[in-house]
């Protein structure tokens, strides 16, 4: 007699809800670990701030941004693949999935080497060679990578820190905003924009400085 009891084929449809769900449970061991990170990240805005070190701590709270950010992302995306890889007319939209899960593959794997360890979270308050080349790296890698928005939540947190750690209570905001006399949402965010060109601009400049140094 033949062999009748042939193992079930997968569908397409089985395979990208299977990839949907481990791409799901490794954004959740993600979000577990980065706990730890983004606690040392802001610790460490602290300490740089204590020390006067404002630029430092700045990139503490941008690279804790930007891994955030990231993992919501990619926890919303998930979220839509979900949605369609459920739907009974899959066929029509097997491509889409497709190509999300892709993508979705290469973002973990950003997190996961964005994520790194504590030490190289360390590696923001170090002082030598290696640890300065590491925080020109971050500091490139994260102009152009974040939103306006996100640039201006962490100013905000920021300046919560700097309060926090000079004991200095914020003033409560202005029930009624006085002419002349408190500056526009729009206009703070022109003037931090700016600000953030500048820095930009000086960055680049000591780059280009460094590498016409003969060694």
């Amino acid at each position: 007699m033949g062999n009748s009891s042939s193992a079930p084929k997968v569908s397409a449809q089985d395979r990208a809800i299977l990839d949907m769900k481990i791409q799901r449970d490794k954004l959740q061991q993600y979000q577990k670990r980065i706990t730890v990170i983004t606690d040392r990240e802001t610790a460490i805005a602290k300490e740089c701030l204590r020390a006067g070190d404002k630029k430092r701590a700045l990139l503490a709270l941008r690279r804790k941004k930007y891994q955030e950010s990231l993992l919501s992302k990619t926890d919303a995306q998930l979220a839509q693949l979900e949605v369609l890889t459920s739907d009974v007319e899959f066929a029509l939209v097997q491509k889409d999935v497709v190509y999300g899960l892709q993508q979705g593959t290469k973002v973990l794997k950003e997190i996961h080497r964005e994520m790194g360890g504590v030490e190289n979270v360390e590696k923001l308050m170090g002082e030598s060679e290696e640890a300065q080349a590491y925080q020109r790296e971050i500091s490139e890698m994260l102009a152009g990578r974040m939103s306006n928005q996100d640039e201006d939540e962490v100013e905000d947190e920021l300046e919560a820190l700097e309060a926090e750690v000079s004991g200095v209570k914020l003033p409560d905001a202005p029930s009624q905003e006085l002419e002349g006399q408190q500056p526009t949402l729009a206009e703070t965010a022109k003037e931090r924009a700016r600000r953030r060109a500048r820095e930009q601009e000086e960055e680049e400049g000591e780059g280009e400085g460094r590498q016409m140094v003969p060694a």
